[in-house]
């Protein structure tokens, strides 16, 4: 029979469609990328249960195999050891061949070893998930046949290629090259629209690439992160706990003459915040007004007005051409050398690991003297505030 069991109007299979790849995109952000890879979520059991049969059925996807691959990508992000970046492979071949790209790396015995620790290991999961992965997806065909017949089949066709493009496709691929980024994280991870909804908040792949721990990819109050809609929704039916979200930046009452060890700490929690503050409150001023003093000098005011991105941007991202048109910027303007100086030597601070607690909060009092001393008003303005800092 063309029809199955159900037999609905068009708009009836369409939403069958919706809901089907909805639960599919629920089950990846919040089971695999949220609470296996990054241990950022409790589910409770039943929760992890059918998520992990419902992309067994889906995607035929294995747990430790996505896990393991996403956690080398964070870890060797942009390099030529990341299974799946576009900065290295290519925008289209990480757009169009995502799936292969994450079969190949399956296939790595090593990154399996190093990156797969701490996921199931039950009967289902030797025995029928990962023993017999391809088995759920024709179990999903006959189900889909048996119920809606042609068009099931049709569905089903979508909801096999759903993941591979959405997923493995355009947050791998476009989500390292094209869109915003709120913060300057180390990697070229972007935010693609600021609506997470279509691909379950994974849309926002800066915000996740920058906390990458947190259960929660929405940070600015406009974005819109559908994952944490369904968790707040599980939270509230006691399924879910989100264990960490992102940190938000406070600035204490009392005014502060130095630095302290806790005011250190609140730096270094918001330090992406910070810097994203410093973009805003320090250099956009500083180029606004070298703009401004140079309008009459075509070529110099061209040559600024393509400086935004350079004088924000982390060094390791910007290429030779770059790094060239950085430098006559640097060289053209003393006052905006200054405060990338400034950046760059603040960056520098909480990259010292190494440093001891009295060391950091010394390496701070003596960047924000600097910055005091330094004749800037919006710099001065700025180390005045990070005195401020709390958690």
């Amino acid at each position: 029979m063309f029809f199955g069991l159900f037999h609905l109007s068009f708009l009836g299979y369409v939403a069958v469609l919706l809901v089907v790849t909805q639960i599919t995109i629920a089950a990846v952000t919040l089971y695999l990328h949220r609470a296996m890879a990054h241990r950022s979520l409790e589910l409770h059991p039943i929760v992890s249960h059918f998520f992990r049969f419902w992309l067994w059925l889906t995607t035929g996807m294995v747990t430790k195999e996505w896990a393991a691959i996403h956690r080398k990508h964070h870890a060797k992000c942009e390099t030529e050891d990341d299974p799946h970046s576009p900065q290295v492979l290519g925008i289209k071949t990480v757009l169009w061949y995502g799936t292969e790209l994450y079969r190949k790396e399956a296939m790595n015995a090593q990154t399996m070893e190093r990156y797969g620790h701490g996921m199931p290991d039950d009967w289902l999961e030797r025995h029928v998930y990962a023993a017999h992965n391809a088995l759920g997806i024709v179990a999903m065909l006959l189900i889909n046949l048996v119920l809606l017949g042609m068009p099931g089949v049709a569905i089903w066709s979508l909801q096999m290629i759903w993941i591979p493009f959405f997923a493995a496709g355009i947050v791998n691929g476009v989500g390292h090259y094209w869109g915003y980024r709120s913060f300057e994280c180390p990697d070229a991870a972007r935010n693609i629209i600021p609506f997470g909804i279509f691909i379950g908040g994974e849309e926002l792949h800066n915000n996740h690439h920058t906390y990458p721990t947190s259960a929660k990819l929405s940070v600015k109050w406009w974005e819109v992160d559908m994952g944490w809609v369904y968790i707040r929704l599980l939270s509230f039916l006691g399924l879910a706990k989100a264990k960490k979200i992102p940190p938000r930046l406070a600035l204490a009452q009392e005014k502060k003459a130095v630095i302290d060890i806790e005011t250190v700490k609140a730096i270094i929690l918001n330090r992406f915040q910070i810097l994203s503050r410093y973009s805003k409150e320090v250099i956009l001023p500083v180029l606004s007004f070298e703009k401004q003093r140079v309008k009459n000098n075509k070529d110099s005011w061209q040559l600024l007005d393509k400086s935004k991105k350079l004088l924000i941007r982390s060094e390791r991202l910007v290429d030779e051409k770059g790094k060239r048109h950085l430098k006559e910027i640097l060289d053209f303007s003393h006052a905006l050398a200054q405060v990338y100086q400034f950046r760059q030597k603040l960056m520098s601070i909480w990259e010292k690991t190494t440093l001891t607690q009295k060391e950091l909060v010394e390496a701070y009092q003596q960047w924000c003297h600097q910055a005091e001393s330094s004749g800037l008003k919006s710099l001065q303005l700025f180390a005045l505030e990070l005195k401020q800092v709390t958690k």
